[in-house]
C-alpha cells in the first residue's frame, strides 16, 4: 500500500451510502476530517493528473478571469459558507488557490518567469487534498460570488474546472465518486435503471389513474426526470403526466435518456458528464423531439441547457426547457389552464436554474397565474442564497454541518416571508430542506411548483397544494 492509499484508506469505514434515502443520516455521528482517495496511484501521478487537467481548461476565458482579481473581498461577502462561519479559508477565491498557482506556473504570461526563479511553487498531492474540502464541500457552484465579482469573474465556473483536475487525480468525495461512478455504470446515481423506472410508472400509473407514453417512435416533447423524483418523490412524475395530457402534447419518455441528473458535472469528470448528456441528445434526436423538457432539478438544467451543445459539438436541434419554463409558456398560451388557488407562498430560487440559468421570471409567472401571494425573501431572485445542498455537496456526509449552518441563512430568509406555504422547482433543493427541517426540527416543507400547478389544472379534482399544507383550492 503506498502513501496515497494509506491515507485515504480509512474513508469507507463505517460511511452510510450519501443517497440512501432510507438511511437514518441525522443519526451518524459527525465524521472526522478527512480527504478521499480513489484507485492505487502515487502522489506524483496524482498531480500530474491533476495539473495536466487543469492545464487543458487554461483557455481565454480562464485567463482573463484569473488575470482579473483584485481581492476586494465582495465574493466572501456572497458566499453562504463564509458568512455562516466567518472563516477566511471560504472565500470563494481562496478555493482556486491550486487551480490558479498551476495558471501562473505553466500557462500564463510570466510563467517562465516564475518556474525559472521559483516564484510559484509546485502544486503538491498535501494541497491537492486539503483543498478537497474547499471545491467539494463548501461550494454549491451556486454563483451568487460569481454575480458579486466587479471585474466579472465566474468564480462558480472556475470551480467547476478545478474539480476536473482533482477528479482526474483521483481526489474526489468518496460519497460523491461513488454516486457518479453508479451512474456512469448503471445510468442512475441511485439505481433508478430503465427496470426500475418502468416499474414505478407502471405502479404510479395504476395508483392515480394517470397515462405514461415510453418509447414512442416520434414526440415533439421528450420528457425527462431527475433520480430523486423517481425514488423520493413520485408524484413529480404523476404531476409531469397530467400536465402534459392536459396540455395536449405530444410526448414520450425514453428508457435510453431519461436520468437527467448528472453527477459526472458535480464530480468533475467530463467524460461522465458528456455520457450521461448524450444519453438524452441521442433520445431526442431518435424521436426527433422538437423540445426537451427537465425536470425539477437544477444541475440538471446547467447540464444540458448550457453545457449540452459543446458535449455535442453543434447546436442542440431542439429546444431545451426546464419544466417552469413550458408551464409558464403554456399557461400563458393557454394550453393550459388552471383554477385560482389561495393563501401567500415564498418561492425558493434553485440557483442554477434562476441565477446561473435565467429562468428567474418563469416560476413567479406561474404562481400569478395561479393567484396566490407570492412573498419574496429578503434575497430572492438572481440574488437568492444556495439550500447549501446543491453542486453535491449534499452527497458529501462530512460537510453537514457547514450544509446545515449554510442552510440556516436561508431558512431564516424564507421563516420572515411570513407566507403559509413554501416551492421550488428543485427537487435537489427539497431533499436538502427536508434534511435540513429534520435537523433543526423545524415545522415547515417545502413543496413542488410542478405538483402545486398539477393539483389545480382547470377540470380537475383539487387536492391542495403540495407546498407545505397551507394554501387551498
Amino acid at each position: 500500500m503506498n502513501a496515497s492509499d494509506e491515507r485515504g484508506s480509512r474513508v469507507e469505514a463505517g460511511l452510510a451510502h450519501p443517497l440512501d434515502l432510507d438511511s437514518p443520516r441525522l443519526s451518524v455521528q459527525k465524521p472526522a476530517v478527512r480527504y478521499d482517495v480513489q484507485g492505487e496511484r502515487s502522489d506524483a501521478d496524482r498531480v500530474a493528473s491533476a495539473v495536466s487537467a487543469f492545464t487543458r481548461d487554461f483557455g481565454r476565458d480562464v485567463a482573463t478571469w484569473l488575470e482579473s482579481c483584485i481581492h476586494c473581498g465582495n465574493c466572501a461577502e456572497a458566499c453562504p459558507f463564509y458568512l455562516a462561519t466567518g472563516e477566511a479559508k471560504y472565500t470563494p477565491t481562496w478555493k482556486l488557490e491550486p487551480f490558479a498557482r498551476a495558471y501562473r506556473r505553466e500557462a500564463g504570461p510570466f510563467a517562465w518567469l516564475y518556474r525559472s526563479l521559483g516564484m510559484r511553487s509546485k502544486v503538491t498531492v498535501e494541497e491537492l487534498e486539503a483543498w478537497q474540502e474547499l471545491v467539494y464541500d463548501t461550494c454549491t457552484l451556486c454563483g451568487r460570488c460569481t454575480l458579486a465579482c466587479p471585474m466579472g469573474i465566474d468564480i462558480a465556473s472556475l470551480v467547476g474546472l478545478a474539480r476536473h483536475g482533482m477528479a482526474q487525480a483521483g481526489l474526489v468525495p468518496h460519497e460523491l465518486w461513488a454516486v457518479s461512478e453508479r451512474a456512469a455504470r448503471e445510468g442512475s446515481p441511485l439505481g433508478a435503471t430503465p427496470a426500475v423506472l418502468r416499474e414505478r410508472l407502471e405502479w404510479l400509473a395504476d395508483e392515480h389513474e394517470v397515462a405514461f407514453h415510453i418509447d414512442l417512435p416520434r414526440a415533439d416533447v421528450l420528457v425527462t426526470f431527475s433520480s430523486i423524483e423517481i425514488m423520493k418523490y413520485p408524484l413529480s412524475l404523476v404531476a409531469t403526466a397530467r400536465v402534459m395530457e392536459h396540455a395536449g402534447s405530444s410526448w414520450t419518455i425514453s428508457s435510453a435518456g431519461y436520468e437527467a441528473t448528472n453527477f459526472g458535472m458535480l464530480a468533475g469528470s467530463a467524460d461522465w458528464q458528456r455520457r450521461m448528456t448524450m444519453k438524452i441528445i441521442d433520445a431526442a434526436i431518435a424521436c426527433e423531439a422538437k423540445i426537451v423538457v427537465l425536470p425539477e432539478c437544477g444541475h440538471a438544467y446547467s447540464a444540458l441547457r448550457w453545457q449540452g451543445a459543446g458535449m455535442l459539438g453543434r447546436p442542440l436541434p431542439f429546444r431545451v426547457l426546464h419544466i417552469s419554463e413550458f408551464l409558464a409558456e403554456n399557461l400563458a398560451s393557454g394550453r393550459i389552464r388552471v383554477r385560482r388557488a389561495s393563501g401567500s407562498v415564498a418561492f425558493h430560487d434553485p440557483c442554477q436554474i434562476s441565477r446561473r440559468g435565467g429562468a428567474t421570471q418563469a416560476p413567479r409567472d406561474v404562481l400569478a397565474a395561479l393567484g396566490v401571494e407570492l412573498r419574496e425573501a429578503k434575497d430572492a431572485g438572481d440574488l437568492a442564497f444556495c439550500c447549501g445542498g446543491g453542486g453535491g455537496v449534499i452527497a458529501n456526509h462530512r460537510a453537514d454541518e457547514l450544509r446545515y449552518r449554510a442552510f440556516g441563512i436561508k431558512m431564516a430568509q424564507l421563516d420572515a416571508t411570513g407566507a403559509d406555504a413554501m416551492v421550488t422547482s428543485c427537487s435537489n433543493c427539497r431533499q436538502s430542506f427536508d434534511d435540513g427541517s429534520a435537523h433543526f426540527g423545524w415545522d415547515r416543507s417545502m413543496g413542488s411548483l410542478l405538483e402545486l400547478v398539477a393539483d389545480h389544472l382547470d377540470g380537475t379534482a383539487a387536492a391542495g397544494p403540495r407546498a407545505g399544507g397551507h394554501a387551498g383550492a
